[in-house]
């Protein structure tokens, strides 16, 4: 009993010392969740459910940081502390620094191998890193990754010594000084423009694997045929590898397949198969598991969902979109997915959820995550849930000549090589990070013509690489016949001012109704609306008559629609909820009652 209080009080004080040496910068508004950050244990959930195994090992939590010159060597004295995995930039971070083009910032820990990992090899994995990241183990160079969105992984097994070992992460990131994907980052922000994020903002850590591991999944439902494919990518896969799926509905068994030579295993789904839906968000576990002369050599857990996005002809002649062969008006808000916190991070898991459920309580079907790609369990809470998301691939490369620019439809921007290169490279990444999450219903390869460019041959591409999906060429951008759906904006009222009979026509952006609730706002002017009012009664009463044109609209052929926004930015104070999370400004009651009216429009 002793050893134990002592044990205790050795975990107090290092807990102590922990707190001791970070805490969140002061000078803006927080979530209530920051005061559940607690820097020995930040973000500690599962970081990839749609593919987990049992054992892992988190690093998040207080790393060492320097900024230092570009191009220069990782320094020997490092400026103090940082908690990962919140960018720099960020009041979570314990450091709300800008790093810019000019320099870069690094990171460093210490980590041990669990003892039962002996025999193993270990993989690093990092969830997101923006943008450029060169790694050391123990002052070996395991891996370079570009991108700021996409999970990346190296096998460091070759650079470990033992149980103490050295992790060093160098990154660079040009911000709006780039031409990389960046999303609403910029350097001198204002407006719609947003806080930068540099570095790891999404969590970091180790996995142990067999010689032969399943790295990826790939899911694809089949509800005409009641088929659920599986593909199996299997590093070092050899002949003698076989892959087993058993497809459980709760504890029972429903049905199972196997493949070999890297065939996709194919599974005959039950006769009464249960789809997914946002009024019935049913999920089958999986069991996937490698074989090799009949040794177990590697198992994971996934889920999979039997669902299908589509769009046809209703009686009317109007092109609907479709999820299982019904057609179903989706409506959801623009979800920018920032935090005054954490920027990109959500403060705690808790906290991640509850923008989904609070969509969801509102009465919404879907979520249009805007320019930006979340962290994977983000997108399971969605499959939960029951949210269809439309995803966008974040924005780039707005170089001052583009950016003041007046656009015509026809006019596309002319990129660089290297920029055209990035930007396949990045749209591929996020694609096949997210296949198999049931929930994405749409891709959206470009918002508002902002980088659009070759848009017929990247729409061509985004439908041949995954036709399971719907593609919306550009949301409010420059409108080419292509892809599924002709997407308006207008704010800040609903218009249907253009209609494409051979498409669905949807209206990708609305609303933007404002109002100021002092004690909850990012800066203390320069706060901005398309359309402001002051009290919760004038914004509701306002939002309820957008709803009502809104859905006399349908009939004459809007199929789905997004309202600005889910939550405040910085200085847009036109959400539904405070940035801060602490105020509704809308009454949730009547807004429900009139979404759910406008998500059953065509239930008939």
């Amino acid at each position: 009993m002793k050893k134990l209080w002592m044990a205790l009080a050795l975990w107090g004080a290092l807990a102590a010392q922990l707190h001791a040496q970070w805490k969140p910068v002061e000078g803006r508004i927080s979530t209530q969740w920051s005061e559940q950050v607690n820097p020995d244990k930040v973000l500690s959930e599962y970081p990839r459910p749609i593919m987990e195994r049992t054992e892992w090992k988190n690093l998040n939590g207080l790393w060492d940081y320097a900024i230092i010159e570009k191009g220069k060597h990782s320094p020997s004295v490092f400026d103090g502390k940082i908690l990962v995995p919140f960018a720099v930039e960020s009041s979570l971070s314990g450091v709300a620094k800008t790093v810019g083009a000019e320099k870069e910032l690094v990171y460093r820990r210490s980590f041990d191998v669990p003892s039962s990992w002996k025999g193993k090899k270990v993989l690093l994995h990092f969830g997101a890193v923006d943008w450029k990241t060169d790694v050391w183990v123990n002052d070996v160079k395991v891996g370079s990754h570009t991108g700021g969105f996409t999970p990346f992984s190296f096998d460091i097994t070759e650079a470990l010594q033992g149980k103490n070992n050295t992790l060093l992460v160098k990154v660079w990131d040009p911000t709006d000084k780039g031409y990389q994907p960046r999303g609403k980052q910029v350097s001198r922000p204002e407006g719609i423009w947003y806080t930068p994020v540099t570095g790891i903002w999404q969590t970091v850590w180790l996995e142990p694997v067999s010689e032969s591991y399943i790295q990826d999944l790939r899911i694809t439902p089949d509800i005409d045929n009641s088929l659920l494919s599986l593909k199996a990518l299997v590093k070092d896969a050899t002949s003698k590898d076989l892959v087993e799926v058993k497809v459980f509905d709760g504890q029972q068994l429903v049905a199972q397949g196997k493949s070999i030579n890297g065939e996709c295993v194919q599974v005959a789904m039950p006769e009464n198969t249960k789809l997914w839906s946002p009024e019935s968000p049913f999920l089958y576990t999986l069991k996937v598991s490698l074989k090799q002369n009949g040794k177990l050599v590697d198992e994971v857990s996934s889920y999979a969902a039997m669902r299908k996005y589509s769009s046809k002809r209703d009686a009317n002649g109007i092109v609907r979109l479709e999820l299982n062969n019904k057609p179903l008006f989706q409506f959801g808000p623009l979800d920018q997915g920032w935090w005054p916190d954490g920027l990109y991070t959500a403060p705690t898991d808790e906290a991640l959820l509850y923008d989904i459920q609070k969509t969801k309580d509102f009465g919404f079907n879907m979520i249009r995550k805007h320019i930006k790609v979340e962290p994977a369990r983000w997108y399971t809470y969605c499959d939960k849930l029951g949210i269809i998301v439309w995803q966008d691939m974040p924005s780039g490369d707005r170089n001052p000549e583009w950016q003041n620019r007046k656009y015509f439809e026809g006019t596309e921007m002319k990129r660089s090589a290297e920029s055209e290169a990035c930007y396949r490279k990045e749209w591929k990444e996020i694609m096949d990070a997210l296949y198999s999450y049931p929930c994405i219903g749409t891709w959206i390869p470009f918002n508002e013509a902002w980088g659009q460019f070759k848009t017929p041959e990247i729409v061509e591409w985004t439908k041949q690489y995954d036709p399971t999906r719907l593609v919306n060429p550009a949301s409010g951008g420059n409108h080419y016949t292509c892809g599924d759906m002709l997407d308006l904006h207008n704010y800040p009222a609903p218009e249907l001012y253009l209609y494409d009979a051979q498409r669905a026509t949807v209206l990708g952006e609305y609303g933007g109704i404002g109002w100021v609730v002092q004690g909850h706002i990012w800066e203390p002017d320069r706060n901005w609306g398309y359309i402001q009012f002051n009290s919760s009664k004038e914004v509701t009463d306002e939002y309820v008559k957008y709803a009502e044109k809104l859905y006399d609209l349908i009939p004459r052929g809007f199929s789905a629609a997004v309202y600005t926004q889910t939550t405040d930015v910085e200085v847009e104070v036109n959400g539904l909820m405070t940035y801060d999370r602490k105020v509704i400004k809308l009454d949730e009651k009547r807004v429900r009652e009139i979404n759910r009216k406008l998500c059953e429009s065509l239930n008939k």
